[in-house]
């Protein structure tokens, strides 16, 4: 099929060309050296729909907000820029914004449990009257918080006259006579003399409040908790603005964003015999676009697709996603590498992404019958499962994300790289970079061959034994399991990345 030669440029029978990722700034960078504070390891990242802000969460339970700066610089300009024929050559900046304090260390008496600050995960909300709202987690607590400024507020003018007062001393020029008075105890006074004083009192002014310069505020409008055992993995706001869900292990809870005394359960897997537990929920959202529809992942790889409509206990799924197991392939670590981290909805809502331990899969929702496509994220850490599952990698939860357009694909792997997929058909695109200010320095490898570490002084061994932490490929590359990209966010409308390295936040744009 020939559609013109100029649309054949644009999108050769290939798919689109692999995209040129260059750095585009970070924010707390390490120096060589540092000693990196595990409250400083960035534990979340989202950005709002518009993608004018990009918010941080951190084991610290501090939110900082980012907001978009390049976007500003051509405000009133637009009449000009449409008549050019050229586009304008610049990519998204962004600028710290202002931080709060989300969430603090608990301690559950009850279960002697200790509840730690770290934020699980953020979603922003609908803004209204100019102010930002977003949602944040910890493992027990969902609070909703509002940003915006507020006019600094101070007295200006107080009610004593600088020329006629000094001090607490007597008022200068009055006629009255301190010196004849007689006083007692307690500041009485024996001369009852009331008379005013010749030239009347001096000018009483009243105190007058201005409004100096804006501060951002953050308030917490509201606090939903006591509505999980367990701890929680997802939140994910509906598109009727009014409601979201929130999941743990066991159960999937709906709230109202205007009510936070109470919350329905919409998902429960919990037997009644704990014993015969085989499978937890680790991921759940809703669709983008339908609002009784939501899909949630669990950790024998499974997706369940339900909607709310059918019933007020959505125990029964309307459609089952799940890859068919391969006869013979079964082992020990089956199950473990099965498990699903994290699940994203296309834009559109008719596809899904979905991560487990090596790979990424990309599914139809209108085909159940297996995932239109899988990434081989890391493949080579097959041979390597039994080191990772002694050293606890293996539980390693990587998020993923897709771009706006849905060509394409990101997750993170070990050594703080990070991997860009094409998902457009024919696309061959599988691209590896690392978080650091040179992120394709070793695009000479090929892409199945993984990176070197990068020796990041961030790198800490454990038990003084390097095989723990560390592995070798078939080629003689090492990679290094303490430095993991676990989080990282695609930009809603534009090939622009957020990933964060430990306490370091990277961005990179195509």
């Amino acid at each position: 099929m020939n559609n013109g030669g100029a649309e054949a440029a644009v999108a050769p029978v290939g798919g689109p060309q692999p995209l040129e990722w260059k750095f585009s700034q970070v924010f707390g960078e390490r120096t060589a050296g540092e000693e990196i504070q595990e409250v400083d390891i960035i534990s979340a990242i989202e950005f709002n729909r518009t993608g004018d802000h990009l918010a941080t969460g951190d084991r610290g339970g501090r939110v900082v907000l980012f907001e978009r700066t390049d976007s500003r610089d051509h405000v009133g300009h637009r009449r000009d820029l449409e008549k050019m024929d050229y586009p304008i050559n610049r990519h998204p900046m962004f600028r710290y914004k202002t931080e709060f304090q989300s969430h603090e260390p608990e301690f559950d008496y009850l279960k002697s449990l200790e509840i730690e600050e770290k934020i699980n995960k953020i979603r922003w909300c609908q803004s209204a009257n100019g102010a930002l709202s977003l949602l944040s987690a910890n493992d027990k607590t969902i609070k909703f918080w509002k940003v915006q400024e507020k006019k600094v507020k101070k007295v200006c003018n107080m009610n004593v006259d600088s020329t006629k007062a000094m001090g607490n001393g007597p008022i200068v020029g009055s006629s009255i006579s301190t010196s004849s008075r007689q006083y007692i105890a307690n500041g009485g006074c024996t001369n009852n003399d009331f008379s005013f004083p010749t030239g009347g009192f001096p000018s009483l002014h009243l105190p007058v409040v201005t409004s100096h310069e804006m501060n951002l505020m953050a308030r917490c409008r509201r606090i939903y908790g006591h509505a999980h055992y367990y701890h929680i993995n997802s939140i994910s706001n509906n598109s009727d603005g009014e409601t979201f869900i929130s999941a743990d292990d066991l159960r999937i809870n709906l709230w109202n964003l205007e009510i936070s005394s109470q919350s329905f359960n919409i998902v429960d897997v919990k037997p009644a015999n704990m014993e015969d537990l085989t499978e937890v929920i680790t991921s759940a959202e809703f669709h983008p676009i339908h609002c009784n529809m939501l899909a949630y992942s669990s950790s024998k790889g499974l997706i369940r697709l339900i909607d709310m409509r059918q019933s007020a206990l959505c125990d029964r799924h309307t459609k089952l996603f799940e890859e068919q197991e391969a006869p013979g392939s079964r082992s020990f670590f089956t199950d473990i590498i099965a498990s699903i981290s994290d699940i994203k909805f296309a834009k559109d809502g008719r596809h899904m992404l979905s991560r487990d331990y090596l790979t990424l899969k990309l599914w139809d929702i209108n085909m159940n019958s297996g995932p239109v496509k899988t990434f081989q994220v890391h493949e080579y850490l097959r041979p390597k499962l039994c080191d990772l599952y002694e050293n606890d990698s293996i539980f390693d939860k990587f998020e993923c994300c897709l771009s706006g357009d849905g060509l394409r694909v990101a997750t993170g792997s070990y050594s703080n790289l990070f991997r860009v997929f094409g998902c457009s058909e024919g696309s061959k695109e599988a691209t590896t970079l690392e978080a650091s200010k040179t992120p394709m320095r070793r695009q000479g490898l090929t892409s199945t061959r993984p990176l070197r570490s990068l020796g990041s002084p961030s790198v800490v061994v454990r038990r003084g034994k390097g095989a723990d932490n560390a592995a070798l490929d078939a080629n003689g590359n090492t990679f290094d399991f303490s430095t993991k990209l676990l989080h990282l966010a695609w930009h809603p409308t534009e090939n622009s990345l957020a990933c964060a390295a430990s306490n370091s936040l990277y961005m990179y744009y195509a």
